[in-house]
């Protein structure tokens, strides 16, 4: 299961918090360039644990603990991309401030690489993160995906990679 808390906003701060239950977390376009969801993946309710980087999902409207994700093919208008994926420390639970941190840590400097700018807050597109809860991370979760996104809440078609937003 995957708890988020929170809202999408423009403060990088204020994040999705998500935990994937044993093992994963979660939480304009350049319309040239499109990412690429096998069919088999392309639905309204994809394990989280399928969540791949370059995943477009629809997932605005995701909040509470869930077990699967929207997602949708790139070329599709869509809510957020998943830009990267990386793990925290192994260890006991750090709490969850702790794992907002960690995610923040591993997000922000990718967001960068993944934009083709610096984030900034209030300024062009945001980023979020799904991450392990105290109860996934028991079963071993520590993965962290990031998700870039439009803070205006207007949809996008295309990869936001190289977007420069």
């Amino acid at each position: 299961m995957t708890r988020l808390t929170g809202k999408r906003s423009t403060a990088a701060g204020v994040v999705l918090l998500g935990v994937l239950a044993l093992g994963f977390t979660l939480v304009g376009c350049s319309p040239a360039k499109t990412a690429s969801v096998p069919s088999s993946k392309a639905t309204t309710g994809a394990d989280v644990f399928s969540v791949t980087v370059g995943d477009c999902l629809n997932d605005s409207s995701v909040s509470g603990q869930i077990s699967s994700v929207p997602l949708v093919q790139c070329s599709a208008p869509h809510d957020s991309e998943a830009y990267f994926s990386g793990k925290l420390a192994d260890g006991d639970f750090p709490g969850e401030t702790a794992v907002k941190k960690g995610a923040e840590a591993l997000c922000g400097p990718a967001f960068t690489d993944f934009i083709g700018v610096p984030y900034q807050k209030g300024k062009g597109y945001d980023y979020t993160y799904y991450t392990p809860t105290a109860d996934s991370w028991k079963a071993g979760d520590r993965q962290v995906m990031c998700v870039a996104f439009n803070p205006s809440g207007a949809q996008v078609t295309g990869t936001l990679r190289g977007a420069k937003g």
